[in-house]
């Protein structure tokens, strides 16, 4: 059975960064779509960056430019660094797999977090001002 076990989270000031991990395991396929999801209190799950099995990526706007999605080689741990970190980053956060979705399904996820069926209990992430 897929699970997903998230670590790395924690408390920093703005302006700081944090490198948050996931590994998969209990994986049955050769290549998964990967991505990681936020929730803040009171709002609505978002997406934040996915990763195809090709290596190709896809973030949300609002962390564009400041976050990085990587895997490491054997594509069974996923990464979300994170740099210039705002207090609006403070969330419960999530990573995410699924074996059926590639290319665009894959990179779309972040739109259609419904599309997504593998999950995991989450990180928090607090940003103090």
């Amino acid at each position: 059975q897929v699970q997903l076990v998230e670590s790395g989270g924690g408390s920093v000031q703005a302006g700081g960064s944090l490198r948050l991990s996931c590994t998969l395991y209990g994986y049955s396929y050769s290549s998964y779509c990967m991505g990681w999801f936020r929730q803040a209190p009171g709002k609505e799950r978002e997406g934040v960056a996915a990763i195809d099995s090709d290596g190709t990526t896809n973030y949300s706007d609002s962390v564009k430019g400041r976050f990085t999605i990587s895997q490491d080689n054997i594509k069974t741990t996923l990464y979300l660094q994170m740099n210039s970190l705002k207090p609006e980053d403070t969330a419960m956060y999530y990573c995410a797999a699924d074996p059926a979705l590639y290319g665009g399904t894959c990179l779309r996820s972040i739109y259609e977090i419904d599309s997504i069926g593998y999950w995991g209990k989450g990180t928090q992430v607090t940003v103090s001002s």
